[in-house]
């Protein structure tokens, strides 16, 4: 995390062993790493609060999704909605030819010659 090597903290136990003395030390020490651990489950319990704060908006974000789903399945459901009763149709609609086998037939016979072979 910090990147520090032996000599680093060979020569921070020596400084630390000069201004504090060898009596107080290891209270000292001790009081630092204390801290150090509270400080890393401080930071580690937020980190997790934030990851489930973050789940629980994902999760309601999509139950509002499946939410407005489910009323427009309850309108598309029920017997009073229909596609074909609404009063504002087009004037134009579109609808297929239906594909009549006597048709294709007397197509196929008009541009044959009365031998049966193609006219040109």
């Amino acid at each position: 995390m910090f990147d520090i090597g032996f000599w680093e903290l060979a020569i921070i136990g020596v400084v630390g062993l000069l201004v504090i003395g060898p009596d107080k030390l290891p209270g000292v020490a001790r009081t630092a790493g204390m801290w150090l651990g509270r400080t890393r489950r401080f930071v580690s319990q937020v980190k997790t609060d934030i990851n489930r704060e973050l789940k629980q908006e994902e999760l309601r974000k999509a139950l509002e999704r499946d939410a407005g789903l489910d009323e427009i399945k309850q309108i598309m459901n029920t017997e009073k909605f229909s596609l074909e009763d609404e009063d504002n149709k087009p004037d134009y609609q579109v609808k297929a030819i239906p594909d009549e086998p006597q048709n294709i037939a007397d197509a196929t016979a008009s541009t044959k010659d009365d031998d049966g072979k193609p006219k040109a």
